[in-house]
């Protein structure tokens, strides 16, 4: 109903978003000059001489930060599950699903948003339980003052920052025409349901707009921004009533109240579910149910199976995170988590454990085969054919998510390429991709010999000691750091990467990207070189983003010289 009366405005402010989002050709670019400069000449520096890069202002909400926030704004009971019907965002090969250059509105999606908002407005005010969560207490009993209460403190906790008398007044209007269109109900909440329908496709909420400016080329955030910025990180949701009350306080301008919020964040459950996003999708776990394996070698692998792998990719990050490791205890831990069938692909009898009420029981895996995340079943399983172990896609996973070694596109004459019938897998990898062929060179040094680390292992990940009745060869030589090292098998090349700074700065990196919600681009690097030299050190993962989350990288943004400030 309200979509008619606020469309015309709404859209504008869309569009005038979006195109501000959208007017940058890569987040960052280093080249794109007009940012503050230390005494040493480095642009978009902080005083401590890191580099901070341009950011979008305003970033759209991810289908899952809208889901939660709208289950946390109206305290429901569960996720409204609105979401699941809205267009959806192509990854684009983005690695997680934040980046900020995937989230854009067509006119699919603005419709969803249409609907939902309706119905969420039709939910919470047919229901005086919900219709109270959003209400405040003691509310003035003269109309007009009943309204402008509800409306500065709902509005305000919906658009995440302080309301201008202005934006009030354009929503009280919104609000007075309730008993217009919904008659049938009493005049407060047929207004509150006006509100609720105009807040929800209100750029303001869709949208996380940092606002803030300066005459300086770094701009501080303001401490709700920062209030943002930190619950969307950690929570993938908006800041709760705690961190709302540190942001009217002021005291998430300083780092030493700022680091008080966030070992309050980081120490919620919430922050546990966002360590297991993390990695479920730089793990690309969203794949896993569709793991289709061969009925005649893999009989029991099913769905289940593959859903038993990707709840042990979570539950075997939660033990090292909740434990205090890093990502070496990450790469070597040998503690895992099994069902009945999947305890089977690590040769393990499951009439021998005791398996707890959601169907999982905790195990350690043989030291001779089992080392870490990398040579657990379901990366192995997703890296696998329906028959065969896909050495080189697992070569590719490690070297460019784990090691961060830059890999060109294959040649031409790579396409339509085909294995051909030498005996082990080993032997046809060999012959395609080795010496002598268009792949001599990415293949032969770099995919190759990381793949092979992995010969051991079948397409369901289980262990093999042969391949068609030869002996497994798992041997290679990587270069790490500048360095030649080479290992027996993917136990040995898991203490390798372990060790292996640029392995540390990888993993850096990718939390950059998530945290941020956006590319890593040049200005980052020297802050994940210092990440990564406390990572190698033995930092725990909760540490290396508490870093992350203190630093001025987080806290600050650099103007943008072509957009320049846009006020509220």
């Amino acid at each position: 109903m309200v979509a008619m009366l606020i469309r015309g405005g709404a859209i504008a402010l869309l569009a005038s978003l979006i195109a501000v989002s959208a007017c940058k050709g890569s987040i960052g670019d280093p080249t794109g000059g007009g940012a503050g400069s230390s005494e040493d000449g480095c642009v978009g520096c902080t005083p401590e001489g890191l580099e901070i890069a341009q950011s979008l202002r305003f970033p759209r909400l991810s289908h899952s930060q809208w889901e939660n926030t709208v289950q946390d704004l109206f305290k429901l009971p569960a996720p409204s599950g609105q979401s699941a019907g809205f267009a959806p965002d192509p990854l684009s090969g983005k690695l997680f699903d934040n980046n900020v250059v995937t989230l854009e509105v067509n006119s699919a999606l603005w419709a969803d948003y249409q609907r939902a908002a309706e119905e969420i407005a039709t939910q919470v005010t047919g229901d005086t339980a919900l219709l109270s969560n959003i209400v405040p207490a003691a509310l003035p009993t003269e109309p007009l003052e009943r309204r402008d209460a509800f409306l500065e403190s709902f509005v305000k906790r919906a658009y995440r920052r302080p309301v201008s008398k202005a934006e009030l007044t354009r929503i009280a209007t919104v609000f007075d025409q309730g008993g217009t269109h919904y008659p049938e109900m009493d005049a407060f909440t047929s207004g509150v349901r006006m509100t609720i329908e105009a807040v929800l496709q209100s750029p303001n909420f869709l949208y996380r707009a940092e606002l803030a400016t300066s005459e300086q080329d770094l701009v501080a955030l303001t401490d709700y921004e920062l209030a943002s910025r930190l619950s969307y990180a950690l929570w993938n949701s908006m800041p709760d009533d705690e961190l709302f009350a540190a942001a009217d306080r002021g005291d998430l301008s300083s780092a030493d109240t700022l680091g008080i919020e966030i070992d309050r964040l980081l120490a919620d459950e919430r922050t546990t579910q966002t360590f297991r996003r993390f990695f479920d999708q730089l793990g690309h776990g969203e794949e896993y149910p569709q793991l289709d394996k061969s009925d005649s070698l893999y009989p029991t692998f099913t769905t289940e199976t593959a859903l038993g792998l990707r709840e042990e990719l979570g539950k075997f990050v939660s033990h090292v995170v909740d434990g205090g490791g890093g990502l070496s205890e990450l790469l070597l831990d040998r503690t895992t988590f099994v069902t009945a069938n999947t305890a089977e692909i690590y040769g393990i009898d499951p009439s021998t454990l005791n398996f707890d009420a959601s169907g999982f029981a905790q195990v350690e895996l043989d030291s001779s085969q089992r080392a870490g995340l990398l040579t657990r079943a379901g990366f192995l399983a997703w890296r696998g054919t329906s028959a065969q172990p896909d050495t080189i896609l697992r070569g590719v996973y490690v070297a460019k998510s784990v090691t961060c070694t830059l890999l060109g596109d294959p040649p031409d004459e790579a396409a339509g390429a085909e294995f051909g019938d030498e005996v082990t897998n080993r032997q046809r990898v060999e012959a395609l991709t080795g010496p002598g062929t268009c792949g001599a060179s990415c293949h032969g040094q770099v995919i190759n010999p990381l793949g092979f680390a992995f010969e051991h292992y079948g397409a369901a990940g289980e262990w093999r000691d042969v391949d068609n009745g030869q002996p497994i060869d798992a041997t290679g030589t990587f270069n790490f750091d500048g360095v030649d090292a080479s290992y027996a098998n993917a136990v040995e090349l898991s203490a390798l990467i372990a060790k292996s700074p640029s392995a540390h700065q990888c993993f850096a990196n990718a939390w950059i990207e998530f945290a941020l919600g956006r590319d890593l681009v040049a200005e980052d690097i020297g802050f994940s070189e210092l990440v990564a030299d406390e990572s190698v050190a033995g930092a725990p993962i909760r540490d290396v983003l508490r870093a992350l989350l203190l630093s001025d990288v987080f806290r600050y943004r650099r103007t943008d010289p072509e957009i320049g400030q846009v006020g509220p």
